[in-house]
């Protein structure tokens, strides 16, 4: 059994521990609170925006060359993974780069063999994690998602509409984690270019005329302004998603640690008291038989 000393480490350790996560768990929860407002207020926007391009889209005759749209032959692929540059957030990585790896064996595993499949890793956690295995890191980014601004998300996006038009890419998808409450983060696969067809593929087209609306100068201009702003959009979605969703994660891993650590502690003292009373009724116990074989 523990002597009194060691559980008394003990305890003061654990009490050190519990401050911590208590600490980190009120940060996050700040930081979550800001971030979740941006996010909200973020995906009416983008959704309108790709519903936009959706639309247009399916109005084109399949002979117009439009950049971004147009469908290609799987040849090299990127994915582009978004992780968090640190931990202490439950399995908020570790379920990420494991769906990514599954994904890629079963839909790109011919590719995989090649050396075709390339990672943008987007955050240190994925970068370190992949670094020793068998893939091919592309680039590695980890300041972009210390702080997620417009203008960082614009960089990205132009850099990787850049890789699709000089054709160094055929496709280019995004790997994160999308943010549904501060205890639920949902994997997610999310094809960047070329832009996916519309999902209503029999949608009645009319030349120049869709749902009331009348297109000037036409469909392809418009397309050639609203696709890059569109996907610039979509990137900074992306980012700000994956923080939020790592935000809300580590909130939860570090509310679960400070109740466990209450636990601990509560065992622990009550370990300590038992041991505390068994040391002072040894003692009663030898001074008695003392006090008795005086007697005697």
């Amino acid at each position: 059994m523990p002597s009194l000393k060691d559980i008394r480490l003990r305890i003061q350790s654990v009490v050190s521990t519990r401050q911590i996560t208590s600490a980190m768990k009120m940060v996050s929860a700040a930081k979550l609170r800001k971030t979740q407002d941006a996010i909200i207020k973020l995906r009416p926007y983008v959704n309108k925006m790709q519903e936009i391009v959706s639309e247009v889209t399916s109005t084109l005759h399949d002979e117009v060359d439009v950049p971004f749209i147009k469908p290609r032959e799987h040849t090299k692929v990127l994915l582009v993974l978004v992780t968090s540059n640190r931990g202490l957030c439950g399995a908020f990585n570790s379920n990420l780069i494991r769906q990514m790896q599954q994904y890629v064996k079963e839909k790109y595993n011919y590719l995989y063999e090649q050396g075709n499949i390339h990672i943008y890793c987007i955050g240190k956690k994925g970068f370190d994690y992949l670094k020793n295995k068998p893939y091919k890191i592309f680039k590695s980014n980890t300041e972009i998602i210390e702080n997620v601004t417009y203008s960082q998300a614009t960089e990205l996006a132009n850099e990787l509409m850049t890789l699709f038009e000089q054709e160094t890419y055929s496709h280019i998808e995004f790997f994160y984690n999308k943010f549904k409450n501060a205890a639920v983060q949902i994997v997610t696969q999310e094809q960047f270019l070329p832009i996916p067809p519309p999902a209503d593929t029999n949608k009645k087209k009319i030349e120049g005329y869709l749902k009331n609306y009348i297109f000037e100068p036409n469909e392809v201009e418009i397309l050639t302004e609203i696709l890059p702003a569109s996907l610039r959009s979509q990137v900074y979605k992306i980012l700000l998603d994956s923080v939020t969703a790592e935000h809300g994660a580590r909130m939860t891993a570090m509310h679960k640690a400070t109740d466990n650590a209450t636990e601990m502690l509560y065992e622990l003292r009550l370990n300590y008291n038992k041991a505390r009373q068994a040391a002072i009724t040894k003692e009663i116990l030898e001074i008695v038989s003392g006090a008795n074989a005086l007697k005697g």
